[in-house]
C-alpha cells in the first residue's frame, strides 16, 4: 500500500527510513527520533560550513525527503559561515538535543551510517572544505588514520 499515492514520494519515505534505520543502528537504538536529530544536525551544521557549491553536491545524493530537511533555512547568500569546532560543537549539540561532550562520537555515527549511502567523493569533498579539527572530529575511528 502506498504511503501517499506518489511513488516518487514514497520511494522517498522508504530510502530516509532506511536511511534514518543505519543512523539509529549505529547508536545502538530503535528510535528514529534520536536518528532524525542527529542526522538533521549533522546535516545543518555541516551544510552551513561548507561553500554552496560542496553542499549542493552533497544534497544532490540525499533522498528527497532529506533533500528538503538539509535545504530547510538555508541561506546560500551565508555560507560557508566561517565558525570553528567550539561553534560547530555548540549548533549541533542544540539541534541534535545532546552534550556538548556527546557531538564528536554522535558526528562520527553520523558519518559512519550515512557514508553506506553517499559516495566517498561527495563526502571526501565535504570533509576537505572544513577546518581539519572539525574533519577529524566527524571522521569514523577507522579511517581516523587515512585522513589528515
Amino acid at each position: 500500500m502506498s504511503a501517499t499515492g506518489v511513488d516518487s514520494l514514497d520511494r522517498s519515505i522508504e530510502k530516509t527510513n532506511a536511511w534514518l534505520a543505519d543512523v539509529a543502528a549505529s547508536f545502538g537504538t530503535q528510535d528514529r527520533k534520536v536518528a532524525y536529530r542527529a542526522t538533521r544536525a549533522w546535516l545543518h551544521t555541516l551544510r552551513d560550513r561548507l561553500p554552496a557549491s560542496v553542499s549542493s553536491h552533497l544534497a544532490a545524493q540525499l533522498p528527497e525527503l532529506l533533500r528538503g530537511v538539509f535545504f530547510e533555512g538555508w541561506n546560500q547568500s551565508k555560507v560557508p559561515a566561517k565558525f570553528g569546532r567550539d561553534e560547530f560543537v555548540a549548533r549541533f549539540a542544540k539541534d541534535a538535543q545532546v552534550h556538548l561532550t556527546e557531538v564528536p562520537r554522535a558526528g562520527r555515527l553520523v558519518t559512519g551510517a550515512l557514508r553506506n549511502h553517499l559516495s566517498p567523493g561527495v563526502l571526501g569533498e565535504a570533509f576537505a572544505a572544513l577546518p581539519a579539527d572539525i574533519a577529524r572530529m566527524l571522521t569514523p575511528d577507522q579511517d581516523a588514520g587515512s585522513r589528515r
